[in-house]
């Protein structure tokens, strides 16, 4: 995976590319050397994420672009607040604007969903984690937001760790010659995970030795069972991960099975866009 600058100058390229096309017609009514100054307002409470990314519109059209931020990512921003001051060419600002608010109101909003669910299931042994259920060509940008809302990143890609789902048991003819076969392939550092269905798959992969399970779809009574199971028959410390329908009103009785790990899609799945205003003065 490429550095995060590499990552947001092409994101900002591609942003960029697709709203300008062959040039910002309206922005041309503006005279040529105007220079503006703008502020952004966030509308509602949040975490504020995509500093970088937002910045990076504007400086890519014109680098003398000055921004003063009163906030930094990961902060909790309130409804009213004043996020930074921008000042520069009035036709950068005004083509970048649309650009640099969608990262901005995007990120923000992964980061503040997360923190929620972090919040929620605070005092736990748990953490929050994500899944590759991104919008295509943002996965590192909100996976990073992810990280700023307080949670932890699962997986980037199908390159960097090893998921054993239903299909690939299928496939391979069973949990165990599943999890044989990935310890052969597996590259130095990456993890080995296998999902399973039911405490019979459970007790299956913890005899073939896995040291990181996912429970797909278990109850708050499977969950117990999984982990009091698993204590009994493990020789060594085992991860588990709880996964499937899980939403604010039931995280934490999920995290105060015991579980580990608790996997949720929606952080970056089911995403409604912080309302933000930035306002030319």
């Amino acid at each position: 995976m490429q550095n995060l600058h590499d990552e947001i100058r092409d994101n900002v390229k591609r942003a960029l590319q697709e709203d300008i096309g062959s040039g910002d017609l309206t922005a041309s009514l503006i005279p040529c050397g105007k220079r503006l100054g703008a502020v952004v307002i966030s509308r509602e409470a949040a975490v504020l994420c995509g500093a970088q990314w937002f910045a990076a519109c504007f400086l890519t059209l014109a680098p003398e672009t000055a921004i003063d931020w009163f906030a930094k990512d990961g902060d909790r921003v309130q409804a009213g607040q004043k996020l930074c001051e921008i000042k520069g060419p009035a036709r950068a600002l005004l083509t970048a604007e649309r650009s640099a608010l969608n990262f901005l109101q995007l990120l923000s909003a992964v980061a503040a969903q997360t923190r929620q669910f972090v919040d929620a299931i605070a005092g736990t042994e748990a953490v929050i984690v994500d899944t590759r259920k991104t919008l295509p060509g943002l996965r590192v940008a909100q996976k990073y937001a992810v990280t700023c809302g307080g949670g932890v990143n699962h997986r980037v890609g199908l390159y960097d760790g090893i998921l054993i789902k239903e299909n690939h048991i299928i496939a391979a003819g069973g949990i165990q010659p599943a999890l044989m076969k990935a310890r052969k392939i597996a590259p130095p550092g990456v993890f080995i995970q296998v999902e399973v269905e039911s405490l019979q798959e459970l007790h299956e992969a913890l005899l073939a030795g896995a040291t990181m399970v996912l429970l797909d779809n278990f109850n708050l009574d499977q969950l117990r069972d999984a982990v009091a199971l698993t204590r009994q028959q493990a020789d060594e410390q085992v991860i588990l991960e709880a996964s499937g329908n899980i939403t604010l009103d039931n995280v934490r009785q999920v995290a105060e099975t015991g579980v580990d790990r608790i996997s949720i899609g929606s952080l970056t799945k089911n995403i409604q866009a912080v309302d933000l205003s930035m306002r030319f003065v």
